[in-house]
């Protein structure tokens, strides 16, 4: 009995045995299953469970003046996000998270909903350091921070229409920003990151592709200018009580926007108050007629002709002339001026006589040469190529008109560009809104003798014509006024004018062109000489200063050359 319950004992202890070993084995051969052949499939299983790839944020390149002031920076700022699945699971949380990020638990609700079987959504974008911090104290699951970039611009109103803003992905949408978003873009990378059982961000693993800073670019604009010409143009609107206005100083000689301002102005660093009526850089994407700040370009054409000289006598008697159908005017009878006179004293009737001698289709080409219904090439958003038709349509009285600046429209940055060329003995730089560092080649608009003589012409309008107020202590001043009535749909209007000035400084040896456009006046006066001259020369006299622009030497008195004896004797 006992050897029979001995045998029996064997066998089932064998077979227990037997049973363990096989388990054993089972569970070997899993483990080798498991860890050598089925490896990469859990991992990636841990991976969607306990881990995640966001996007890891780089910063957009600065945007500086010349001189390397900043006037366009990105500062690090934290943003929530939240893993929907985590979050809809903790319902408990939405209400004091919604609370702190001024939500309501219902737009929490729908934004889980909607982002159902994604993987990552934003609750909030741009948030300040310590409503970041109290967010992560209330613990939610699924909830975390991520690192993203906030454009600031120092300058604020100063300098927004140049420099335009971005929005809240950082991409560029007006100005500067938007014209040279590839270049100051930043190249997004991508790193892991470890959760808790909750679904929180924990902590970095590892980063898969490092992120690229977007590049620097330096402007042309000298922030010292721009205040002034925003400070000074501010005033002007304000105190005329005008729709609008624009401003533009360029370097003579190299072409660069120095400073382009307009108002209404807006402050890019406020983007919730914005606008979009107010966000037109008005100095590239309005057009308006030029009025008499056109006249030194006829008189430069009639010069090039050869039959026409600074001293030639033009009869503006009885201070009106009939072209076709149209009475043409000054506003009083100037009797016999030289051509000089017909700018000092900004005639209409003279202007329209010289621009009759000419032939139409070399006015037109030589007003094309100038800029004139082109696009500068400045690159900035929304610039438009101004209006001037062909010489084919031209009637005798479009010829007229255009000749005192009726009949195309300009924007002021391509008046400023056609000034310059005033100032640059006769030729024609491509302007631009980068800092250049080595000089560019020009188109010739007409012969240095030409430009030299117009320019003389010029300084009589400041000295003794229609510009005095534009007046910059020790330097002598070359400039025009402009005042144009504005177009309506029923005709010219008697009550809506531009008022223009145009000019630059010192004349003798030109480095600062400068072009003023108020819109609409209404405080009484409407003139060029009184409402924008002022402008030009309360800017021009501190930006010489500012540039240490030495004084030129001063006029010879000579007595005005505005009267010409008419031909046989008397006045």
């Amino acid at each position: 009995m006992m050897r029979r319950n001995d045998g029996t004992y064997r066998i089932r202890r064998t077979a227990v045995l037997c049973v363990v070993l096989s388990g054993f084995c089972v569970l070997a051969a899993r483990a080798v299953y498991l860890q050598i052949f089925n490896a990469d499939f859990l991992q990636s299983q841990g991976d969607a469970r306990h881990s995640r790839v966001v996007k890891d944020n780089s910063h957009r390149g600065m945007i500086l003046d010349r001189f390397g002031a900043p006037l366009a920076i990105s500062t690090p700022v934290d943003s929530v996000w939240a893993q929907p699945e985590a979050l809809a699971g903790e319902r408990s949380g939405w209400w004091k998270l919604a609370q702190l990020l001024g939500m309501t638990s219902g737009d929490i609700g729908q934004l889980v909903k909607r982002n159902d079987g994604h993987e990552f959504m934003y609750l909030k974008r741009h948030i300040s350091p310590n409503l970041a911090e109290r967010v992560m104290a209330l613990n939610v699951p699924g909830v975390s921070l991520l690192r993203e970039y906030r454009r600031y611009y120092p300058l604020g109103p100063v300098a927004g229409h140049v420099i335009g803003f971005t929005n809240v992905d950082d991409r560029g949408q007006e100005g500067v920003e938007l014209a040279y978003d590839k270049w100051l873009r930043a190249q997004p990378g991508t790193k892991r990151i470890v959760r808790d059982p909750q679904g929180s961000a924990m902590e970095l693993v590892e980063s898969l592709n490092l992120p690229v800073p977007g590049k620097d670019l330096v402007l042309s604009i000298d922030r010292r200018i721009q205040y002034l010409a925003y400070r000074e143009l501010k005033a002007a609107v304000a105190s005329n009580h005008a729709r609008a206005g624009s401003a533009v100083v360029l370097d003579a000689r190299t072409g660069e926007i120095l400073a382009l301002v307009n108002e209404p102005d807006f402050n890019p660093n406020n983007r919730g108050s914005m606008k979009s009526q107010v966000f037109r850089n008005r100095a590239v994407t309005d057009l308006f007629e030029p009025g008499s700040t056109m006249k030194p370009f006829t008189a430069a054409m009639a010069l090039e002709t050869g039959r026409f000289h600074s001293n030639t006598p033009i009869d503006t008697t009885p201070g009106t002339i009939r072209v076709g159908d149209r009475l043409i005017r000054d506003t009083h009878n100037n009797g016999m001026l030289t051509v000089a006179g017909v700018i000092e004293k900004s005639s209409n009737v003279g202007a329209t006589k010289l621009a009759l001698a000419l032939d139409k289709q070399v006015m037109w080409e030589t007003l094309r040469r100038a800029g004139f219904g082109e696009l500068t090439g400045v690159a900035l958003p929304g610039e438009m190529v101004g209006f001037l038709r062909p010489p084919s349509r031209w009637v005798p009285v479009d010829q007229a008109t255009i000749g005192y600046g009726y009949g195309l429209a300009v924007t002021p940055l391509q008046l400023a560009r056609a000034y310059a060329a005033l100032a640059t003995n006769g030729t024609l730089l491509p302007v631009t809104v980068l800092k250049r560092d080595a000089p560019v080649e020009g188109r010739i608009l007409m012969d240095a003798r030409v430009a030299n003589e117009v320019r003389a012409m010029m300084e009589l309008v400041v000295d003794s014509g229609t510009g005095t107020k534009a007046r910059v202590p020790d330097y002598r001043v070359a400039g025009k006024t402009g005042t144009a009535r504005k177009l309506t749909p029923t005709g010219y209007s008697e009550e809506k004018y531009v008022s223009w000035f145009a000019g630059f400084v010192p004349a003798t040896d030109p480095r600062l062109v400068m072009v003023v456009m108020i819109d609409e006046p209404h405080n009484g006066v409407y003139f060029g000489g009184d409402v924008a001259a002022p402008v030009f020369g309360r800017v021009m006299t501190d930006a010489l200063r500012l540039l240490d622009v030495a004084p030129d030497a001063p006029r010879s008195v000579k007595p005005s050359v505005a009267t010409a004896r008419r031909p046989g004797g008397g006045a």
